[in-house]
């Protein structure tokens, strides 16, 4: 295997994490808040890529995002209320159409005029799919017109029990996705009796193919040393899809069941990622265990948080990465992803997705 990132070159993929302005990439779907955090007629507050936001529904039911500042006196209008169809500031009830449109403002007297055209929240476009709500971070604080579609989880129907979860990752984007697609730590971050045990380690081989804005570890038969496959009986087979900015899907089939676990990164700001997960599964006899599954699912995802929050002890001294192959390959390729979607933006060409067909071997 060779090592990279030794040179700290302008083309060394690991030289361009880090913690600057460039940190995020823009026009991309991001994952916002589960559906179910998002209440008829509740706002919810969320940073994303450094911008306060503010989440809402409209009559019909529909997301929506906008800055979270009133643009009378800088009031967050998270701090108001949803009501008659429109985001109400609870500082002089000015309120805002759901997509930014000032439509009252309560102060003003019979025979004065105002611009109501002249005033505007800016906001950028939602979907909502799956259980999930997106939004498309598009360049500025201008109107959007979203690129293509926002992430779909495949034969996802409304007979999958489903659990959602959501840590805050006290590390940069980067390095949470990098550690998201991470094939070799699981013995040693994840290691126990009831996943994978740390003395279970041995080699492997995954075939990988590039996908839309990202690649794919194409379906395949999961680990022999993964022992909650085997809950699902029969011989499961699995596929993993990831795909800019920061989103992994794993569609795992046995029989008739299916299994599928979705993770969203999404960078609060420079030094802070959230990191949402829902998982879906079609076994009926799994929903009475739901706690216990929702406890499981909660601490697999704190032992990734608690090993990067360790990480960012040695990061704080700038340190050349020397990533390998094959087992940092896919992180590898989250870099050169970003680098190329970035370029492809600034130069006003289609985007080459870098990765190859190829298959990877490692020992986990």
């Amino acid at each position: 295997m060779s090592a990279a990132g030794d040179s700290g070159s302008a083309d060394d993929p690991v030289a361009t994490t880090g913690t600057g302005e460039d940190y995020a990439l823009r026009g991309l779907w991001y994952y916002a808040v589960p559906s179910r955090a998002l209440r008829s007629r509740a706002l919810v507050a969320r940073t994303i890529l450094g911008e306060d936001l503010v989440f809402g529904r409209d009559t019909a039911g529909a997301p929506f995002a906008l800055i979270d500042c009133c643009p009378h006196r800088g009031m967050p209008l998270r701090f108001g209320h949803f009501r008659d169809g429109a985001v109400e500031c609870c500082y002089h009830g000015w309120r805002f159409a759901p997509d930014g449109r000032l439509i009252e403002v309560p102060s003003l007297v019979s025979g004065q005029t105002f611009e109501f055209d002249r005033v505007r929240v800016a906001g950028y476009p939602c979907r909502e799919a799956d259980g999930n709500i997106w939004i498309f971070m598009g360049a500025g604080r201008g109107p959007h017109r979203p690129e293509g579609e926002a992430p779909r989880i495949p034969d996802i129907g409304a007979n999958f029990h489903r659990l959602f979860e959501t840590q805050l990752f006290p590390c940069p984007l980067d390095h949470a996705v990098m550690g998201l697609m991470d094939p070799a730590h699981g013995p040693f971050v994840h290691g126990s009796w009831w996943w994978r045990p740390s003395t279970s380690a041995h080699e492997k081989a995954k075939h990988f193919a590039p996908s839309e804005l990202g690649f794919t570890m194409t379906r395949h038969a999961p680990s022999s040393n993964s022992r909650l496959y085997k809950l699902l009986g029969g011989k499961p087979e699995t596929e993993i899809v990831f795909r800019l900015p920061g989103v992994r899907i794993e569609h795992i089939r046995a029989g008739r069941h299916q299994v599928v676990s979705l993770t969203g990164v999404t960078p609060v700001g420079p030094k802070e990622t959230l990191v949402n997960q829902a998982i879906y599964w079609t076994m009926g006899w799994l929903a009475p265990a739901k706690p216990i599954l929702a406890h499981v699912m909660s601490t697999f995802l704190g032992q990734d948080r608690d090993v990067v929050t360790r990480q960012q002890i040695g990061l704080a001294h700038n340190p050349p990465l020397r990533l390998i192959d094959d087992a940092d390959t896919p992180a590898k390729w989250y870099l050169k992803l970003k680098r190329e979607f970035a370029r492809a933006r600034a130069e006003g060409r289609a985007f080459v997705n870098p990765v190859p067909d190829v298959t990877l071997h490692w020992k986990s």
